[in-house]
């Protein structure tokens, strides 16, 4: 079984051998491989389960090795770069040919990101290498916010988990390629869409494909538990009584019957950020618990466009069972 431990010379010393380790980031918790190391990054799809066709998102320790991967970089790329990295931004751009192809799914493009968690900075530094680190979940599943996640659902198929403590977001990166030089946004994520609009009004939305995805988190079905999921509009087309339904709210409102033991609450203070954070820990907490059916409903949107990340997950959560 894993190891969960706080050693950074130690994940360092597996990684160099080709093992995959668990990561922290500041978004959700990775299952990391030296991204130019094929037969490694290999490892990561047969633990995962995770089809060939979903690309990876390659982790760099500076902007500067992030875009030596890339080739035709536009000039809207260097503006979120400056904005937002490190941080929780991941941008497609042509690859220069150096990332195995394995990695970006054979297509022409590679997602690269600069992560800002302190330990995976402190990781990055002592590696020669870019890291490949999707989600540390079964492929499909609700991604792990904390190392004790990763540990019930792949602690028998990797040894070493990076403990970096709670994921500062809860939500995974935001995904932006470009179209003729123009961003188009590809996967909703940690950065209020509010903040992507300031910089670039006229921002294309490409996030959900049915197949063949472009990058990470457009599938239709994606980031849900086992158990059911159902989408409700709003409390009165749900509300009932019954034990083995929980229902996923948000802030004061509630269905009128369901009994407070089947409440799972993103927020009571109606915070975003909290929501965020906790969505999928609740979502875990739903399948770890005796309900048979989770009833969710869509926040009511806000100034930042957090709502519309937590929604998007909701739908997709969902969507499976639809």
């Amino acid at each position: 079984m894993a190891v969960i431990g706080t050693d950074v010379t130690e994940a360092a010393r597996r990684l160099k051998a080709g093992e995959v380790v668990a990561v922290p980031t500041e978004t959700v918790y990775g299952l990391a491989a030296n991204a130019l190391n094929r037969q490694a990054v290999l490892q990561i799809f047969k633990i995962k389960h995770r089809p060939s066709f979903d690309p990876l998102i390659v982790h760099c320790v500076n902007v500067e090795e992030a875009f030596r991967y890339a080739v035709r970089v536009p000039p809207a790329a260097f503006v979120l770069a400056e904005k937002f990295w490190p941080g929780p931004l991941t941008l497609v751009l042509p690859s220069r040919g150096v990332v195995p192809e394995v990695v970006n799914a054979g297509l022409p493009t590679v997602a690269l990101r600069v992560p800002a968690h302190p330990l995976l900075i402190q990781l990055l530094h002592q590696v020669d290498f870019p890291l490949a680190a999707p989600s540390a979940n079964p492929f499909g599943y609700v991604s792990p916010t904390q190392a004790s996640h990763v540990y019930e659902q792949l602690g028998d198929k990797i040894g070493y988990i990076l403990d970096g403590g709670p994921c500062q977001y809860g939500l995974e990166s935001t995904i932006i390629g470009f179209e003729k030089n123009k961003p188009v946004l590809l996967r909703l994520g940690a950065i209020p869409t509010a903040q992507l609009l300031q910089l670039f009004p006229d921002i294309t939305f490409k996030i959900q494909v049915s197949s063949n995805p472009l990058a990470p988190g457009q599938l239709t079905s994606h980031y849900a538990p086992r158990k059911k999921v159902l989408w409700c509009q709003d409390f009165e087309e749900s509300s009932d009584s019954d034990p083995l339904t929980a229902y996923l709210v948000f802030g004061s409102k509630r269905p009128a019957h369901a009994p407070s033991t089947n409440i799972l609450n993103l927020s009571e203070q109606g915070n975003y950020h909290e929501a965020a954070r906790n969505l999928y820990h609740l979502l875990r907490q739903f399948d770890a618990g005796p309900w048979h059916r989770l009833k969710v409903f869509p926040l009511p949107e806000d100034d930042e466009g957090l709502a519309h990340t937590i929604n998007d997950r909701l739908r997709r959560a969902a969507a499976s069972f639809s």
